[in-house]
């Protein structure tokens, strides 16, 4: 098996979302650094909106959803590469694997250290931020880099909203994550949002999916005309542009969360059943903006689940609006 510095390297990392987003620090590093080396990405289609001002030497191979694992492996088949950087690790991301081992491919993949999760549960381990575990992949294929990726954008994209910001204050807020556990009770954002606005220089912008998300963040408007709906309004790499004028991102341990990083933006986090000690910190972030009421149960599960222990929420519901606010309108800190 040849073990010299692949020219051509199949990058595998199809969903969710925040974790092809968290992929991108270490492609983008490693793409620059080694500019005689080509990144072949295989992604979901949606996925791929993510790779915004992409290196030339990144090329991208959208999948649409669904398809079947033998079209998907006739597909790759024809993508010609000296190597294959697995950045998921799951069952079918193995039979993508088996494919390239095969023909003589090097294989290296993503350690989820799914071993440590115990550990991890039982506060005796911080996992290591996946974003790391991503460079690990290409350094032991030979292709290592330096982090170096600080935004998508280069130079501030154009505003999607016809709006002059001015001297106010723009605050996003992604209100929403796959599991209720890991989101913030909705009565309680409300207040959060209607304590944002009662200061004059500050305008509030909420973000969330098509459909039902975007009805319910329509209802909370009615508290202020400086409340502004994103969510179904706009493209994802539309949403990426907006999200960098932001002054600050409030979010959950969610997709929004690593979007919002991969543009530059501070973010303040709330965490109830999933904590940075799982690993999902944003590339960039600072731990001194995030929110975690610090319960003894806290972290209950490593990438969140659809019911709490305990049947309360007591993590989020110890989270006052009024710490949250503070945390918002506060300067931000950077750790020595």
């Amino acid at each position: 098996m040849n073990r010299q510095k692949p020219k051509n390297i199949l990058v595998y990392r199809l969903s969710a979302l925040g974790d092809v987003a968290m992929t991108i620090p270490a492609i983008y590093s490693c793409a620059r650094t080694w500019p005689d080396t080509t990144f072949h990405v295989v992604t979901a289609a949606f996925c791929a909106q993510l790779f915004v001002r992409a290196p030339q030497n990144v090329v991208l191979h959208p999948i649409e959803k669904p398809v079947g694992t033998w079209r998907l492996l006739k597909a790759l088949s024809k993508i010609k590469v000296d190597a294959v950087a697995d950045l998921h690790n799951v069952l079918r991301s193995w039979l993508v694997d088996t494919m390239f081992l095969m023909k003589g491919k090097r294989v290296v993949m993503l350690d989820k250290r799914r071993n440590e999760r115990s550990a991890v549960l039982g506060h005796q381990l911080q996992a290591r931020p996946y974003v790391e575990r991503y460079f690990d992949v290409f350094a032991r294929l030979g292709v290592n880099a330096q982090p170096s990726f600080k935004s998508l954008f280069s130079e501030r994209p154009i505003s999607p909203v016809n709006m002059d910001k001015g001297s106010e204050r723009w605050i996003g807020i992604a209100p929403f994550a796959r599991y209720d556990n890991k989101a913030y009770p909705q009565d309680k954002m409300q207040e959060v949002i209607r304590m944002l606005v009662s200061d004059a220089r500050t305008r509030v912008f909420l973000f969330g999916s098509r459909g039902h998300e975007e009805e319910i963040l329509k209802s909370w408007t009615t508290a202020s005309d400086k409340i502004e709906v994103v969510a179904g309004r706009f493209s994802l790499t539309d949403e990426l542009a907006l999200m960098s004028y932001m002054d600050t991102m409030l979010t959950m341990d969610s997709s929004n969360h690593h979007l919002a990083s991969l543009v530059g933006t501070r973010v303040v986090s709330v965490w109830g059943s999933t904590t940075p000690a799982c690993g999902f910190m944003g590339w960039g972030q600072q731990m001194n903006d995030a929110l975690i009421s610090g319960m003894d149960c806290q972290p209950c599960t490593t990438a969140g689940s659809k019911r709490c222990r305990l049947g309360t929420l007591a993590c989020m519901h110890r989270l006052s609006p009024e710490s949250i606010v503070e945390k918002l309108f506060a300067e931000p800190k950077t750790i020595q």
